[in-house]
């Protein structure tokens, strides 16, 4: 007889809660205050003019609450979505979605420097304590320094149940251990599908095969090579790790030797954290990786010239000036460079309830009608003391709107018992972690673009994401989803906390 062996569900993931601020009638604390100052604005309107000013000093407010409170599916009010067309105005009147580059340019220098958000930025090379050659980003306007690790991801297939389990394990420890590394302001995890040029198999099938081999297992080879690249691809995964220039708030910037430095001795600890995550091989880009990375991104085209080269044996001329397009343009909801379309989606809503760990592995996945899809993770590791807090914060927000009303929705009795139990995580240990994601879909021919869509919205319903198309910036979300870590609140107007505040 033999005995039934026990059957163990599948682990799931979940309770991710978007930062929210405590108010009445949905709004949050800013919301709430000019809720009631436009009140007592409204009383006094009333006693110093009568019903007339009163009923328009109402009026005003009343409209003024309309634009905040009326949302869409993706939690956009009417304020935030005018902000958004007024500035895309202002951008085209001045032509400001334009970019042409290199002698016939712009620019007097005559380069193909990098537009928009990542135009300031530099690259230096320097070799970390194994004596690998890394290549540094840095970015003036954010005071960021980025280091970017190339790995070799294993795939979940053919692979158990308790590896994966195992492996999820450790990218949790992974990000929650770069709450407690020093400088750290941020971390992304880019996965790019491309199609395959057949270059790197035509050369290791030449180069290994003998000269001395019968003619038909040549020819066969041959085939092979000829037709076998034929819809194949090529998945590519980056993780890029931005680091503050200061030590601490309001101290000295270090310049990139200083940072360079210091770097060279956390990279290994780095490389080899992330080995257990299921990432394989780790290790950084050198300067000449990266700029052929970020130099195919915005030239699809020069994938195979590259390639190529390096089947020759050559090296490609490629420096940082000159890895950015010839020319942009940036449209409402698309984004065309240098021969291909693209078009970026951010993400407005994580999936509710639990998951599993293969939630997002057909948005990951190559798709026949997207040239080029990138699928880039992005994260905001927070420090123990300011985890605690912000989980604190949060549990009495949901508090307050739970007990406002004599009879609270589901919706809101459940955000209270997600909020008291990451408060009950944290306290226990845990990592606190702010989180986005981003896709961008290339395209090779303009007249894909409505397949693209189509593909997209569809992996994201697997995913159970809520995407919407970046409108009216779609070069800097471009910019976003590629591993130079740019870190975007650091480059907005109006600081992100105040609008989460309303």
């Amino acid at each position: 007889m033999v005995a039934a062996s026990e059957v163990r569900a599948p682990r799931t993931y979940g309770n991710w809660r978007k930062p929210a601020s405590a108010g009445l009638m949905g709004l949050g604390t800013v919301g709430t205050a000019l809720l009631l100052g436009g009140l007592i604005f409204t009383v006094f309107a009333v006693m110093a003019g009568g019903m007339l000013a009163g009923t328009l000093a109402g009026a005003l407010q009343g409209v003024l609450l309309l634009v905040v409170l009326v949302k869409d599916k993706h939690d956009r009010n009417l304020l935030s979505r005018m902000t958004v067309r007024i500035a895309w105005w202002n951008t085209r009147s001045k032509g400001g979605h334009l970019y042409r580059s290199g002698p016939l340019g712009r620019t007097p220098w005559g380069t193909f420097q990098l537009p928009g958000l990542a135009a300031p930025s530099r690259l230096s090379e320097h070799s970390d304590s194994y004596g690998r050659p890394f290549a540094l980003i840095y970015v003036p306007a954010s005071s960021h320094y980025t280091v970017v690790i190339g790995t070799e991801p294993d795939g979940a297939a053919l692979v158990d149940e308790d590896q994966i389990d195992g492996w999820v394990a450790g990218w949790g420890h992974w990000l929650a251990n770069l709450g407690d590394e020093p400088g750290i302001e941020a971390a992304s995890v880019t996965i790019e599908t491309a199609p395959d040029t057949g270059t790197r198999l035509r050369r290791e099938v030449m180069t290994s095969m003998d000269p001395e081999a019968p003619p038909f297992a040549r020819a066969m080879l041959e085939e092979t090579v000829d037709n076998y690249p034929t819809g194949s691809s090529t998945v590519k995964a980056y993780v890029a790790v931005t680091f503050a220039a200061a030590h601490r708030s309001g101290g000295k910037r270090r310049t990139p030797e200083e940072m360079g430095t210091e770097l060279a001795a956390r990279i290994p600890g780095l490389t080899q954290g992330l080995s257990a995550t299921g990432a394989g091989a780790a290790h950084p880009l050198s300067a000449q990786q990266l700029c052929e990375t970020i130099r195919i991104a915005y030239d699809p085209a020069s994938a195979v010239l590259i390639d190529e080269a390096h089947a020759a044996g050559e090296t490609p001329d490629i420096t940082w000036p000159d890895v950015g397009p010839t020319a942009h343009q940036a449209s409402w909801d698309s984004y065309m460079h240098d021969g291909a379309l693209s078009v970026t989606w951010s993400m407005t809503s994580a999936p509710r309830g639990n998951v599993q760990s293969g939630i997002l592995s057909r948005l990951l996945a190559p798709h026949g009608d997207i040239a080029r899809k990138r699928v880039t993770l992005l994260y905001r590791p927070l420090d123990a003391a300011r985890a605690a807090s912000v989980v604190e914060t949060d549990l009495r927000a949901a508090e307050f709107r739970q007990t406002s009303s004599d009879k609270p929705s589901a919706r809101d009795v459940m955000a209270t018992r997600a909020a008291r139990a990451t408060a009950t995580e944290e306290a226990s240990g845990a990592g606190l972690v702010n989180f986005g994601l981003v896709v961008t879909a290339t395209v090779l021919d303009a007249d894909m673009k409505a397949e693209a869509k189509a593909a997209v919205d569809n992996l994201s319903a697997t995913a159970r994401l809520r995407l919407r198309i970046v409108q009216g910036s779609q070069d800097s979300a471009f910019a976003a989803a590629l591993p130079l870590g740019l870190v975007l609140p650091k480059h907005l107007k109006v600081p992100v906390e105040l609008k989460e505040q309303l």
